[in-house]
């Protein structure tokens, strides 16, 4: 297994907030960084998925042929899409037992899951298709559309390096202007995390983790744009604080550039992500002298991202539960929250023994 790294540990972080922060009105929601910061997790946990991409590109993968590269890439995508199934299944029978045992009917409208229960036919075409997606298990849709282009960014990187970014701005620039974003179907709407916005932070954490171009500009530069980082992250700040949001009434088109908007990714989110990069880059190394077994920790959790985040996704929705049955008291909240956390470092733990497992059968065979 990996030894604990910036990119597992920083990955363990992102994995613990959505977790937290899926449980809305949990008491420690409010000591998360979304509380003082225009983006969270989800932009923090796509970027890192582009710099993975890149690593991936420039070590195992570097000596694969296109074809190759594009069979473990599309694979990839696969796993991911299996378990934004089965996990969405999870939760759907989660809700429905929890109707059941509570006598509370109404917990099969929670999340947009509806209409697996009145409307079970179409549903079901949705979900295998991800056109239907519950609330809160939205962002492995995003994933897999991203895995599924993977592809032609590693593949442009190879052959037209200088393509990768334009292309991709342009692309974020059309969905701005336009609102163009994938349908839901059967509800009636559009998905949480527009692929065409979100698109462009996963392009850049692949471009940043590189040794040439932006990457090799950003690492020469560190310094200055470290102090560039810190008024646009004292702003975001501020901003979120206040709960200060941009009047749509009031801004010019396209008023997705300036609206402080998840579900495209406006310049503001992006901005100030990239400026929580920039200022906490390098950190890790601080942190691993001084709590190495925290630093382990969300390393361990941040090295079996997919299956962790299944489990956390599927913990922040028992959380949910529990909180309602129970009514949120703080001693609750911090039952829910420390038992979360070691479940997801028991799914990581178990994920890295099947792979050991897997390894010493196969050299006994192998003898």
């Amino acid at each position: 297994m990996r030894e604990p790294n910036e990119i597992d540990f920083w990955r363990g972080f992102a994995l613990v907030t959505i977790f937290v922060n899926h449980i809305p009105g949990v008491f420690f929601e409010r000591f998360t960084f979304r509380n003082v910061s225009l983006s969270d997790s989800a932009e923090l946990f796509v970027f890192l998925a582009g710099w993975a991409l890149r690593k991936l590109c420039d070590g195992p993968a570097a000596s694969l042929s296109a074809r190759w590269l594009f069979f473990r890439l599309e694979g990839r995508a696969f796993t991911v899409y299996l378990a934004q199934i089965v996990t969405t299944e999870a939760a759907i029978a989660l809700l429905a037992a929890a109707s059941i045992l509570l006598d509370a009917p109404f917990l099969l409208d929670w999340h947009n899951a509806s209409s697996t229960f009145y409307d079970p036919v179409r549903a079901h075409v949705g979900l295998v298709t991800l056109s239907y997606q519950l609330g809160y298990f939205n962002i492995l849709p995003l994933y897999v559309v991203l895995l599924l282009a993977s592809p032609l960014v590693a593949l442009a990187q190879r052959h037209a390096p200088v393509v990768v970014l334009p292309v991709s701005l342009a692309i974020y620039g059309f969905a701005l202007a336009s609102g163009q974003n994938f349908s839901t179907w059967p509800s009636e709407g559009v998905w949480f995390f527009d692929p065409l916005s979100w698109q462009l932070i996963y392009v850049l954490g692949f471009l940043l983790a590189g040794e040439n171009g932006i990457g090799a500009f950003a690492r020469r530069h560190r310094r200055a744009l470290w102090w560039i980082a810190i008024p646009l992250v004292t702003l975001g700040a501020v901003a979120a604080r206040l709960d200060y949001s941009p009047d749509p009434i009031a801004l010019p088109e396209p008023k997705l550039l300036f609206m402080f908007d998840k579900t495209y990714l406006s310049p503001p989110r992006l901005l100030h992500s990239l400026a929580l990069v920039a200022l906490f880059a390098g950190l890790y190394r601080r942190l691993a002298r001084w709590a190495p077994p925290c630093c382990g920790f969300l390393s361990l959790l941040g090295r079996n991202s997919l299956n962790v985040f299944c489990a956390g996704s599927l913990l922040s929705l028992s959380g949910q539960i529990i909180r309602f049955v129970s009514g949120g008291a703080i001693v609750t909240d911090a039952a829910i929250v420390i038992f979360g956390v070691c479940s997801m470092g028991a799914a990581a733990w178990a994920s890295e023994w099947r792979d050991r497992l897997r390894v010493k059968s196969s050299k006994a065979s192998a003898a």
